[in-house]
Formats: structure tokens, sequence, C-alpha cells
């Protein structure tokens, strides 16, 4: 499986990546072995993710989704928050 997710750093920014192993990728990112952005602004939290069958679909949705503005991403994360 793989997934899309977004981030929550410490200093309220958002990061979006993709993996797919969703749990490891966010111990590493908290470990400040993820992305140069998110090894600056640690803690991380994870806010949001989408699971995809193919790398190609996720690597796809990841660039969609960092294509957005800030309030569609927040609105996105809002969105899964609905269905906790």
């Amino acid at each position: 499986m793989n997934y899309v997710y977004i981030l929550c750093c410490g200093d309220g920014s958002l990061y979006t990546g993709w993996t797919n192993d969703l749990e490891k990728r966010v111990e590493a990112h908290n470990r400040g072995l993820g992305a140069r952005y998110t090894k600056a602004r640690l803690p991380v939290r994870l806010v949001y993710s989408e699971r995809f069958e193919s790398k190609q679909e996720a690597m796809q949705r990841e660039w969609a989704i960092k294509r957005l503005p800030r309030s569609r991403k927040l609105a996105l994360i809002r969105g899964m928050e609905a269905f906790s």
C-alpha cells in the first residue's frame, strides 16, 4: 500500500509527502531522518493521509496536494477530522 500524508510541523507549517510505510515514515521524520524541511521543524504530527494501490497514484496525489494553497490543505485536514 502507498500513502500520501500531511504533517503539521512544530512551527505550524504543513509538509506533504508519500510513502509505502506511513508509521515508519512519520517516526523517521520525528527522529530527524525525514526530509530536510521537517528536520528543522520538529516535532511533526500526522494530520492527514490517503491510501493508494500504486506508487504512481500516490505520487500524483502528492504533487496535486503540494500545489494546493494552505487553506485547501487545512480543509482536507478538517474533513478527515470529521470522520475521526
